[in-house]
């Protein structure tokens, strides 16, 4: 049983992971992208309906990744060229794609919150000889897609780019003394831009991981909330990739646990609460635990 929660908990981390690197990019740069979670809604839907129509889940993987970056450029132009509040705009692309999609599912496809189309191309599982039998390394490193793969490699990639890269000193610049950037000949509104493109894209390989990697339909609620929580990781995580990812599969462990615990007579209500509120424990305890800590240092 240990190894099927541990094989789930990573499952379920993926999406959010992504979501939070795209996110920590993003913020790192000047912008909390409060839109995350109507980029991945988007990437879901598009994700679906190109691994339907074209049979190939990498042109699955990179229209999802296109129609979250085309929203993530439009977010950040309302916020960067328009002046529009971050807070204010991030949650009315929620609200306005969230619309939208339940709009085309039912002009164009007759339905009303759930599509299922034919033929599509579903993630691969890679299984690694000589590790998948072996008890608990198997279900950690064995029978996982390669968007899980890409979602963890990741993590050190994003750590060495802001620390160790030219990019990255200029995108930490741009968020943290935009002015000073300028002087430099640097465009900060330019650089946060191309951080928020960078955040809807990922964002959108989220989305379609949910659609074509875990459930293989489309669903309103598919994301059922993960593009907040993913903002979670990446506040609480500090604009650091490992305290981010861990974070992240906190979530995704407790997601795991919930749904083993389903069917064991506890009301299923109940139960789809437990990752959200666990989460919101640990993350008190974090900022409480950070709190006392600034206390003492003064």
């Amino acid at each position: 049983m240990i190894d099927n929660i541990i094989h789930a908990a990573i499952v379920m981390t993926t999406p959010v992971l992504l979501a939070a690197l795209g996110g920590l990019v993003n913020r790192v740069g000047g912008l909390v992208n409060i839109g995350l979670d109507s980029m991945m809604l988007a990437g879901a839907l598009i994700g679906l309906m190109l691994a339907s129509q074209t049979g190939s889940w990498p042109s699955a993987l990179a229209g999802a990744a296109l129609v979250g970056g085309l929203l993530g450029l439009l977010m950040s132009l309302c916020v960067t060229r328009l002046q529009a509040d971050e807070i204010i705009v991030g949650l009315g692309f929620n609200i306005a794609v969230a619309g939208l999609v339940r709009f085309f599912l039912k002009s164009a496809y007759g339905s009303s919150g759930t599509l299922s189309l034919p033929d599509v191309a579903r993630l691969p599982k890679i299984d690694i000889p000589g590790i998948a039998d072996v008890p608990l390394l198997g279900a950690i490193v064995s029978g996982h897609d390669p968007l899980t793969w890409a979602a963890w490699i990741l993590v050190p990639v994003t750590a060495w780019f802001l620390k160790e890269t030219r990019a990255g000193l200029r995108l930490r610049a741009a968020g943290a003394a935009p002015q000073a950037a300028r002087a430099l000949g640097l465009s900060p509104l330019n650089i946060r831009d191309a951080s928020t493109v960078f955040a809807g894209a990922m964002s959108g390989l989220a989305g379609a991981f949910l659609s074509i990697g875990v459930v293989g339909i489309f669903n309103e609620g598919i994301t059922a909330g993960r593009g907040f929580i993913a903002l979670a990781a990446f506040y609480f995580g500090r604009n650091r990739p490992w305290l981010t990812a861990a974070c992240a599969l906190l979530f995704g462990f407790f997601d795991a646990f919930q749904i083993r615990l389903q069917g064991r007579g506890v009301p299923a209500e109940l139960v789809q609460t437990l990752p959200y509120a666990m989460v919101i424990v640990v993350l008190t305890a974090m900022a409480l635990s950070a709190r006392r800590r600034k206390l003492r240092g003064a």
